[in-house]
């Protein structure tokens, strides 16, 4: 909101920072309101069999496919790097018998899902939304709607659905894979730990912490794949460049990956 200076009078300071509420209020409107169609599709089996699933599927592959290979190795090495500081600090304090639950719980339960997201995010969602918002003032949505095609369902539901699926299934490998390698730092290439390994890791993943990190993980996949798509689609007065338009995305993203993470600590930790 802007801050009032010498010279502007109270009424219109006031003035300017009702209208920016009313704008924020608005774009979240907006975005819920999107969102909602959107819902509505995605649980509507005539959205596939009129726009065809294999738009969603070739979504879905560009959204996950091409990045699966390097995210997965660069989080294996990222966590290789973690774990071993981790074990060997807690060896060498004499706390053997947290340094698994350290691991698990920041790597596998905080850290991965938000790399999943963020990943996602810069390389699908953003220039997915982007490219979203050139269509639109090109004018090819209006040119579907004269042809009886929905664009909501041609164009923007199969990228969120893409979206969506990437996060989850990179989030799904990244955790696989750091709950094997925290395993071998542990007990080592044998199999005589997999008893204590999968007690101290059911005693981790409890209910209502497996619900907690479900439904993080869940919301931080809408989260990235709805909002940059959200803003391409609404009008933002005075800021009608492509730029402010992702900006406006990617703020609105961070935003509210920060509350889910911080409602997800309180739940996990509190």
């Amino acid at each position: 909101m802007p801050l009032m200076t010498p010279g502007v009078s109270l009424h219109g300071w006031l003035l300017d920072a009702g209208r920016g509420a009313l704008r924020w209020f608005a774009g979240w409107w907006m975005v819920l309101f999107i969102g909602a169609q959107l819902a509505v599709l995605a649980f509507s089996p005539s959205s596939y069999r009129r726009y065809s699933g294999a738009v969603v599927l070739r979504q879905i592959y560009q959204a996950a496919g091409p990045g699966l290979p390097g995210f997965t190795m660069l989080m294996a090495l990222f966590n290789v790097v973690v774990i071993r500081i981790v074990v060997v600090t807690a060896f060498a304090y004499g706390l053997t018998q947290y340094a698994l639950d350290a691991v698990v719980r920041v790597l596998v339960l905080e850290l991965i899902p938000l790399a999943a997201a963020l990943f996602v995010a810069v390389e699908y969602s953003i220039p997915g939304g982007s490219e979203l918002y050139k269509l639109r003032r090109a004018g090819d949505f209006e040119a579907m709607r004269r042809q009886g095609i929905d664009p909501l369902g041609r164009e923007v539901l199969p990228r969120v659905l893409g979206g969506v699926f990437a996060v989850l299934l990179l989030a799904a490998v990244s955790c696989v894979t750091s709950l094997l390698l925290a395993y071998v730092a542990v007990h080592g290439f044998t199999l005589a730990g997999v008893p204590s390994y999968n007690r101290a890791v059911g005693h981790i993943f409890n209910p209502v912490v497996s619900l907690i990190f479900t439904m993080k993980t869940l919301l931080f996949a809408v989260a990235v794949a709805l909002l940059p798509v959200a803003n391409a689609l609404r009008d933002i007065p005075r800021r009608p460049s492509r730029t402010s338009v992702e900006l406006q995305g990617l703020v609105q993203m961070f935003v509210l990956m920060l509350a889910i993470e911080i409602a997800s600590l309180v739940g996990n930790y509190y």
